[in-house]
C-alpha cells in the first residue's frame, strides 16, 4: 500500500479545514478507508467523493477527476474537449508554464462544465493565481474543491439509477491511485 499522507480522517480534516464545508460527516480517528467507506454508507454519498479529493495529493487528485469525468461525462465539443486534455497534459507534466493555460483556460470558460473544473484543480495546483510582480498563492484546498466540482457536475449528468454505482466506481479509483485496497470498500 502506498504511503498516505494522512493516517485519520481527523487528521486531514485538520490540514483542510475547508473540508468541513464539504463533508457534513465529523471527522473521527478511523482511518482514511474505514471513513471513506462510513461516508460511501451515509445518506450523502457525494461527500466520499470530497474526502478522496482531499485525501489525493493535487496532480494525483486532478488525475483521478479527469478519469472519473471521462467515464461520467465524456467532453460534448471540442471545449470540453481541449480542457480536459489541457488537465491531463499538466498531470502528465506539470510545468509552470502547463499550469498557468490551465489557470486562464479555467477563468474564462463555463462553470457549467465539469471540464473548467479540471482546469481550475491543476490551474490552482500551486503557483500563483495571478500574473504579475505580486504572487498570490494558490491556497492549497482549492485543487480538492475544485476536483470534487468537476465530478459531482459530471455525475449529476448520469441517470438516478446510475448515480450510486458510478460514484462508487470513482472513489474505488480513487482508492486505487492512493494504493488501497478497493475490497475494503465492499
Amino acid at each position: 500500500m502506498a504511503h498516505l499522507r494522512f493516517t485519520t480522517a481527523r487528521e486531514l480534516f485538520e490540514a483542510f479545514p475547508t473540508a468541513r464545508d464539504d463533508i457534513g460527516a465529523e471527522p473521527t480517528d478511523e482511518g482514511p478507508w474505514a471513513f471513506l467507506k462510513t461516508l460511501l454508507a451515509s445518506p450523502t454519498p457525494e461527500d466520499a467523493i470530497a474526502f478522496c479529493a482531499y485525501l489525493l495529493p493535487r496532480r494525483e487528485a486532478v488525475w483521478w477527476a479527469c478519469q472519473c469525468v471521462r467515464v461520467l461525462a465524456p467532453p460534448r465539443d471540442e471545449a470540453e474537449q481541449a480542457a480536459l486534455d489541457t488537465a491531463e497534459t499538466w498531470v502528465r507534466e506539470p510545468e509552470e508554464s502547463r499550469r498557468r493555460v490551465a489557470l486562464q483556460l479555467g477563468m474564462t470558460s463555463e462553470r457549467q462544465s465539469p471540464a473548467t473544473w479540471l482546469l481550475l484543480a491543476a490551474g490552482w495546483s500551486g503557483g500563483s493565481m495571478v500574473e504579475g510582480e505580486h504572487p498570490v498563492p494558490a491556497p492549497s484546498h482549492l485543487t480538492a474543491k475544485a476536483a470534487r466540482a468537476a465530478i459531482l457536475i459530471a455525475l449529476a449528468r448520469k441517470g438516478v439509477g446510475e448515480r450510486a454505482t458510478q460514484l462508487r466506481a470513482c472513489i474505488e479509483g480513487g482508492v486505487q491511485l492512493a494504493g488501497g485496497d478497493v475490497l475494503q470498500l465492499r
